[in-house]
């Protein structure tokens, strides 16, 4: 069993060929990945793949996730319908860094068609290796639940 972090991963079919280059990276770096799919590049919906994800996260099962799709506005907006869920839209390391060290967000999505695949597993990595800070921070996130 790995030391390291369990990893939830999905995209639809516009991000596919990221995920499985990703899930492939996660996995040489030691990391247990859970890969809720596709499994083929066939056109699929992503909420189908973003809800499993955030579950798993949400319910502790993983410890974060990776939702890839082409904008990664559709991860995203799926994904942060869970309560428990802080899902980042990540473009540059440092977003994905900030993501983590100032907003705790627990799933990263990653807009396939706007970066290239060096640049995708390098965010994945800087996202899945940076802490969150707390501190003042904490305060702040911990009034992003909606109590309504």
């Amino acid at each position: 069993m790995s030391t390291l972090k369990t990893i939830a991963i999905g995209s639809d079919h516009a991000g596919f060929e990221y995920k499985t280059a990703i899930v492939a990276l996660l996995k040489e770096l030691g990391y247990e990945v859970k890969d809720f799919g596709p499994y083929n590049s066939d056109s699929v919906d992503y909420p189908d793949y973003a809800h499993p994800v955030a579950n798993e996260v949400e319910n502790q099962k993983a410890e974060l996730g990776v939702l890839i799709c082409g904008s990664a506005n559709g991860v995203a907006i799926t994904a942060n319908k869970h309560q428990g869920i802080r899902a980042s839209i990540a473009w540059l390391e440092e977003i994905a860094a900030l993501a983590r060290q100032h907003n705790d967000a627990n799933v990263v999505c990653i807009p396939a068609r706007f970066i290239d695949l060096d640049l995708a597993k390098s965010i994945v990595k800087t996202f899945v290796t940076t802490e969150f800070e707390g501190g003042r921070h904490a305060t702040r996130v911990n009034k992003i639940a909606c109590g309504c």
